[in-house]
């Protein structure tokens, strides 16, 4: 049982030390998570990455949450979740009308700057992501461990209980299916 698994079966049974135990193991993992997160984000995300890593945390294991974690991976997948919500309330929030809604903030000294093709809109990945877990439960829960927590294919794999071909074959399939779902 490693350190992480131990310490959060401790939070579950009420050990009221244990979440300060696990804050410093998981610290860093999370914040490199939220970091690639926020960096595939449209430009204006005024989110930073240890703010979403603060959030997710105590959604996770704050002093109101009672949860049951089975494993490291099952932590990280709620993590994973836990942002992936976090970051879509955040884009609602902007496009709201209160907060500008359709206005668009543009950099003069980027205009002649084309951004990368990679950047994604939230709003249009979470309900591309809504449709696809309809369609394909597993594939969905793919794409949230490998682009929401950045798990590897063998800890998706690891994380969901199937094989390694299984995930590699449900991430392509995933990344495809959203690529048409967002495209079109």
């Amino acid at each position: 049982m490693s350190d992480v698994t131990r310490i959060l079966s401790q939070i579950e049974s009420g050990d009221p030390n244990a979440a300060e135990q696990l804050l410093p193991l998981v610290y860093e993992e999370l914040r490199k998570l939220a970091a690639n997160r926020i960096a595939l984000e449209k430009p204006g995300q005024t989110l930073q990455a240890t703010a979403l890593v603060h959030d997710v945390y105590l959604r996770l294991v704050g002093p109101h949450q009672i949860q049951h974690w089975e494993s490291r991976g099952h932590f990280f997948a709620a993590a994973a979740e836990s942002m992936r919500r976090i970051l879509v309330d955040q884009a609602r929030k902007k496009a709201s009308l209160k907060a500008g809604g359709d206005f668009r903030r543009v950099d003069i000294s980027a205009l002649e700057i084309e951004l990368p093709a990679s950047r994604v809109d939230v709003l249009e990945l979470h309900e591309a992501l809504i449709n696809l877990e309809t369609a394909d439960p597993r594939a969905a829960k793919v794409v949230k461990l490998r682009y929401f927590a950045g798990l590897s294919l063998q800890e998706t794999a690891d994380s969901l209980g199937v094989s390694l071909f299984t995930v590699k074959v449900d991430w392509n399939y995933a990344k495809n299916w959203l690529r048409a779902a967002i495209e079109t």
